[in-house]
C-alpha cells in the first residue's frame, strides 16, 4: 500500500504525534485501499475556529475537520483530501473523556480519514456504522474503545 501523508504542524503545542503515528492511524482507517494521499494539519484554536466558521458556519473551534478532495469527473487520483485537527481540543477532550492523549489523537485521525472515505454520522444509522468501524479500527491498533460507557 502506498499511503502518502503530508503532516503540517501549525501550533507549538506539546505532546504532538509524530508523522509516523499519523501514517499508522490513517493506514488502519484506509483498510484495503492500495493508494492514498492526504494531508493532516495540526492547528491551534484560532485556525480551527476560522475554518469551522468558514466551511461549517460555526464560530467556534472544533476537534477535527475533514475536507474531501473534489476531483473533476473522470479524474482518478489517489488524493483523498485534508484533515485539520485542533491540538488544544484534543488534549482537553482526552482529559475529559479519561482516555490517553495518543488514543484520542488516533481516534480523531481515524474519524477524519473515515469522513474522507465517505462515512458520516448525520443520522443515527450512519453514526452506528461509523462508530462501530472506529471501534474495530482503534481496538485493532491497541487503543481503547472511544465509545465505551
Amino acid at each position: 500500500m502506498a499511503i502518502e501523508i503530508d503532516v503540517q504542524y501549525a501550533t507549538d503545542a506539546d505532546g504532538l504525534p509524530a508523522p509516523a503515528d499519523f501514517q499508522c492511524w490513517a493506514a488502519a482507517a484506509l483498510g484495503d485501499r492500495e493508494d492514498a494521499e492526504l494531508a493532516v494539519r495540526v492547528v491551534d484554536r484560532e485556525e480551527s475556529r476560522r475554518l469551522n466558521a468558514m466551511y461549517r458556519g460555526k464560530d467556534a473551534p472544533t476537534n477535527v475537520l475533514s475536507f474531501p478532495a473534489d476531483l473533476p469527473p473522470g479524474v482518478e487520483l489517489p488524493l483523498l483530501g485534508d484533515i485539520v485537527i485542533c491540538a488544544p481540543l484534543v488534549e482537553e477532550e482526552a482529559h475529559g473523556q479519561n482516555t490517553t492523549l495518543m488514543d484520542h489523537w488516533a481516534h480523531l485521525t481515524v474519524h477524519g480519514v473515515l469522513h474522507l472515505r465517505g462515512y458520516d454520522h448525520l443520522t443515527d444509522d450512519e453514526a452506528a456504522v461509523m462508530e462501530a468501524l472506529e471501534t474495530r479500527i482503534l481496538t485493532g491498533l491497541g487503543c481503547a474503545d472511544p465509545w465505551r460507557i
